[in-house]
């Protein structure tokens, strides 16, 4: 890898669709915000003759999406697709965001990719988030490479990076976290900085030079050589380790010299099986220069050492019905199977569906069938239908390059599909599948909004379904309860994303208010009510007499209507009319305006008239029953508690327990869990973890997750039902 002789490719470097899909590479790149992803994708375009000068399309200088600051915005915090071609390969490079609350766009990158780039800065070094997701490649095999940037930073050691990196990455084996290549450093500077102004390869002993903007070829001198060949030493170990020939390494610790070609074609392969995980340094082209440091090293190892598509399994996939379906690894002549892994809205050509081809072969213009199941609990529908695609294309920039069709193995952009959502499952018409789904993070962050006008109101449904459309990490729930609309989000950036999003994309102004949680009320001993509804007003009146007794229940038991009447003092066809009012009046609550729950209520007397008497007067007074028993008891207000599983670094976990018992949380208890980290579970309040989705990120410093589901309602203390109550008042 990197001994090849480059030329500056040009329009060559412009990808189409592939023909096969051994000539196809996905990565992905995964790193924190700030680490250089998209900086990267830029020179690495450069590199390969998609872009002509920095941030230019080569299209007669048309200025691409590169210099266009908005886009940049957007790309910050969406998944994006840059195909290039090198070396006859069409590499798809999916950019992700590196903001935590858009893990979302990472996972769907993970799904589309077959092997990943993790983009580490020199100057910052390695963050807990981007260890988390390494963790998650590692449990699914995933081939993975280390990129090292911003080595221009006055303090980088790309050395020490190197070791923090097998030391974070290598577990328990570090050296198979090795470079490939050196820097070579340049002349210091007034502040003592020698800047990096090349590689010297460990396997190949050359010096690749691009301090001219063009990378040139030499031969290292006798001072570079000591420490080249102490590098080149452990690497080849680090190689033969991983060795598929059992014997190599005993050959080589027997003095046999291992050939260069020998040892590239094992490294390759080890990279390609995820046993390997080099490490690279790569920095963008100076204004002018055609190639960035480290850029053709790259690409080089991308396209010869990550797996293709033939090489990397595919997802489960069932019918429809459920019952297992074997695919034929990544065949185009197989059934289609593909998978919509992001949706988005473009001002020209509507909706966008960028989708990886898993088998068969997608055309324009074809019929397919869409399959959506399994996130109704976020506002998405379950569906099944036949559509016709419009056209694809490859998309670069805001560019949308048309394709005829597209093989299994590669990706693309399809126009108007006016049903599929991300996450989707694209078939055959005749053979409907459906791809199992990939892990979505759970939204914990809501967001209780509401038009801004009438106008908003009218186009506020539409505007939510097609947000969730575009993005399954996002929940719409209409509240029940508490009559709010609210949007579950992974975080603040999210959060205020997707109400840009409803504005500048949809024209809805909608107004963030405060989130309510879904209170009861309780009895906290027997009470007593006489319901009396007798009204005459000409003709027919209204009469009905109940009386009733309440008390309370064990939690959980809803409410129980209990028929003790003797006598026929309340005729036997009105008692369900007393128990439909009593129920009625439970459900708006018979003091702050919550549900009342967990109660039995007793009929135990009553009058009627044998001709003012109904159903409606009936209902009436087991509904004024209830309210008069409630004016003299004690009515407790009861709030969800949830039960919460935080799992986040030994390190913090003092922080995290003393944290939950600070809002009112019970610990329940802790497990280890496997990579240094620890299960903490509790019992919260939910009103306490409103924005925990918020703290937690800051208190663990973005390495602890959280779930919660909903255990039971209980009693809230006296001072805090009291503060609800005033809040209440106040906001009426």
């Amino acid at each position: 890898m990197g001994d090849k002789a480059h030329t500056h490719p040009g329009a060559a470097g412009r990808a189409q669709a592939a023909g096969h899909p051994t000539s196809v590479r996905n990565v992905v790149l995964v790193g924190p915000s700030g680490s250089g992803k998209t900086t990267l994708v830029e020179a690495l375009a450069l590199t390969a003759g998609a872009v002509n000068r920095a941030g230019r399309v080569e299209d007669g200088g048309t200025v691409s999406d590169y210099d266009d600051i908005e886009h940049r915005q957007q790309r910050s915090v969406q998944l994006s697709l840059v195909p290039l071609e090198w070396d006859g390969v069409k590499v798809n490079l999916l950019d992700t965001p590196g903001y935590a609350d858009f893990v979302g766009e990472l996972r769907a990158g993970l799904r589309a990719a077959d092997a990943a780039l993790f983009v580490v800065s020199a100057s910052d070094g390695v963050d807990g988030s981007t260890r988390m997701v390494w963790d998650e490649c590692a449990a699914v095999g995933m081939p993975r490479a280390i990129v090292v940037t911003h080595l221009e930073a006055a303090r980088a050691d790309f050395e020490e990076m190197t070791r923090v990196c097998a030391e974070t990455f290598g577990g328990d084996d570090p050296d198979a976290v090795l470079p490939l290549y050196l820097p070579l450093h340049g002349p210091e500077g007034p502040d003592g900085h020698a800047p990096v102004t090349g590689l010297t390869g460990l396997l190949s002993r050359k010096l690749f030079d691009y301090s001219t903007g063009e990378r040139e070829e030499s031969e290292p001198d006798g001072e570079r050589l000591p420490p080249l060949e102490e590098a080149r030493g452990r690497l080849i170990e680090g190689i033969i380790a991983e060795s598929e020939d059992e014997t190599l390494m005993d050959r080589y610790l027997g003095g046999e010299q291992v050939d260069v070609e020998t040892l590239i074609g094992d490294l390759e392969r080890a990279v390609a099986r995820g046993a390997f995980f080099p490490v690279l340094a790569a920095a963008p082209a100076a204004d002018g220069a055609r190639q960035g440091l480290g850029t053709v090293e790259l690409l080089d190892l991308v396209t010869g050492g990550f797996p293709t598509p033939l090489e990397h399994g595919a997802p489960n996939v069932t019918t429809l019905d459920g019952r297992p379906r074997e695919l034929e690894p990544c065949d185009p002549d197989a059934p289609l199977v593909a998978e919509v892994v992001k949706t988005s809205s473009d001002p020209y050509v509507g909706r966008l569906s960028l989708v990886r081809l898993f088998s068969g072969t997608l055309r324009a213009d074809q019929t397919v069938h869409v399959s959506g199941h399994g996130l109704a609990d976020r506002g998405h529908e379950d569906h099944d239908v036949d559509e016709r695609i419009g056209a694809l294309s490859t998309p670069f920039g805001k560019q949308q390059r048309p394709v005829s069709h597209v093989i299994a193995g590669d990706l693309a952009c399809v126009a108007k599909l006016s049903r599929a959502e991300t996450g989707d499952t694209l078939s055959a018409k005749d053979d409907p599948l459906l791809v199992e789904p990939w892990d979505m993070p759970d939204p914990l962050l809501p967001l209780a909004i509401q038009a801004h006008s009438k106008p908003d109101e009218d186009k506020l449904s539409q505007g939510l379904s097609r947000l969730v459309a575009e993005d399954p990490t996002m929940r719409l729930e209409q509240n029940q309860d508490t009559h709010q609309v609210v949007l579950w989000c992974l975080g603040e950036a999210h959060a205020d994303v997707a109400l840009e999003r409803l504005r500048g994309r949809y024209g809805v102004q909608v107004d963030v208010v405060p989130h309510r949680v879904s209170l009861r009320e309780t009895f906290g001993g027997r009470a007593a009510g006489r319901g009396r509804h007798v009204k005459q007003s000409g003709g027919h009146g209204q009469f009905a007499i109940c009386e009733i007794e309440v008390e309370p229940l064990p939690n959980g038991s809803g409410i129980e209507f209990v028929d003790k009447v003797v006598g026929g003092a309340v005729p036997r066809q009105f008692i369900p009319s007393v128990e439909k009012g009593v129920r009625t009046q439970a459900l708006k609550g018979v003091a702050a305006g919550h549900p009342l729950i967990d109660v039995r209520v007793t009929l135990l007397d009553g009058k009627a008239h044998s001709v003012d008497s109904s159903d409606a007067a009936f209902q009436t007074a087991g509904a004024l029953a209830l309210r008069e028993a409630a004016v003299d008891a004690r009515i407790h207000l009861l709030e969800p508690v949830a039960e919460v599983s935080v799992l986040v670094g030994d390190d913090y976990v003092g922080p995290v327990m003393s944290d939950l018992s600070g809002r009112r949380g019970r610990v329940l208890g802790t497990e280890q869990s496997p990579g240094g980290r620890t299960l903490v579970k509790a019992e919260v309040p939910e009103i306490e973890i409103d924005r925990y989705a918020v703290d937690l990120r800051s208190l663990a410093h973005g390495t602890a997750r959280f779930s919660r589901r909903y255990a039971r309602h209980e009693p809230m203390p006296p001072h805090v039902a009291e503060r609800v109550r005033e809040e209440a008042r106040a906001a009426s």
